[in-house]
């Protein structure tokens, strides 16, 4: 088995000013205190980025044309906290020598994981991470906080066009730009910048091409009961036709694949389809697991009640 081991890093709260549901979100140091937890996190996905290095390392190029990141997130980290990467790749996950699919995980400095998962390269993608989590999942008794969703709800204003420049701050979800996350990221890339690569165009990190799917995600009619906190419980990233690309169009469209919950949370599971606006070819896809807190939902036990629900 090969491990490639990366240099622990500093990753960069930028979330601090984020709007969810027309409240501050659990990446707001007070809102995180209140519900619990010891500061706000760092969004998930802004881990993707260590991997870059040891992913291009392992798949060559065409990690940023057909590879895969799927993650499940284990805990969080708060600003100040230093963050190591660690890929490993078994022979029995080798095609003609080359790797297909690798495990990866994250942890602090004390050891503590952050997240576990999978990243792999197409067509086949191998037995991904998120995959293996939606298999196991139970059916649902009841849900309180996303009582209205249903699966193959498709989102309210698809398809939805999309652009990223270098500039744009990405709305109340993503209060920031390409650029302010460029200065920060914890893992820098000369294809994210510039035109000396083998595609000729500035290209998008994968860890915002998950905030290139989340832009405009209020509108989608996603919403369950509030107010109430949610955070990212899972994730997976999956390029078919990549790059994605600064300042080009893209069309996106939203389903709902699963709904779950959890002594702590309710779960919304939703595939993000994206499509290349000038060809109308899907790109890219994105599964999110959104969590939703119990806890965060004052009314949670009396519509729980009124439902005829169980508390787990």
């Amino acid at each position: 088995m090969a491990k490639l081991v990366g240099g622990f890093r500093v990753p960069r709260q930028m979330l601090k000013a984020q709007e969810y549901q027309g409240h501050l979100s659990i990446h707001d140091d007070k809102m995180a205190e209140d519900l619990g937890f010891s500061g706000a996190p760092i969004e998930g996905p802004t881990h993707f980025s260590q991997f870059v290095p040891l992913l291009h390392q392992t798949f060559g190029n065409a990690w940023f044309e057909r590879g895969c990141m799927s993650a499940h997130y284990q805990n969080m980290v708060v600003e100040g906290e230093e963050v190591g990467v660690f890929v490993d790749v078994s022979e029995q996950d080798l095609l003609g020598g080359h790797p297909v699919i690798a495990e990866i995980s994250a942890a602090k400095r004390d050891g503590t994981p952050v997240l576990t998962g999978t990243a792999s390269l197409g067509p086949d993608y191998g037995h991904t991470e998120i995959t293996k989590r939606l298999e196991r999942l139970r059916p649902t008794e009841k849900l309180v906080i996303l009582s209205d969703l249903v699966v193959g709800q498709k989102g309210a204003c698809d398809p939805v066009p999309v652009t990223m420049t270098f500039d744009q701050i990405m709305g109340p979800l993503y209060p920031f730009s390409l650029k302010s996350k460029l200065d920060v990221i914890t893992e820098n890339h000369p294809f994210y910048q510039g035109n000396d690569n083998p595609w000729g165009r500035p290209i998008i990190p994968i860890e915002m091409i998950s905030v290139l799917t989340q832009y405009t995600s209020e509108n989608s009619g996603f919403r369950g009961r509030g107010p109430a906190v949610g955070l990212f419980a899972g994730q997976e990233i999956k390029l078919m036709k990549g790059p994605l690309f600064v300042d080009h169009p893209y069309v996106i469209t939203r389903e709902i694949i699963a709904l779950s919950e959890s002594r702590r949370t309710e779960s919304n599971w939703v595939k993000t389809r994206v499509f290349d606006a000038t060809t109308d070819e899907l790109v890219a896809e994105a599964i999110l697991n959104s969590a939703t807190l119990k806890d965060s939902y004052a009314n949670y036990a009396d519509d729980a009640a009124a439902l005829g629900k169980r508390l787990l």
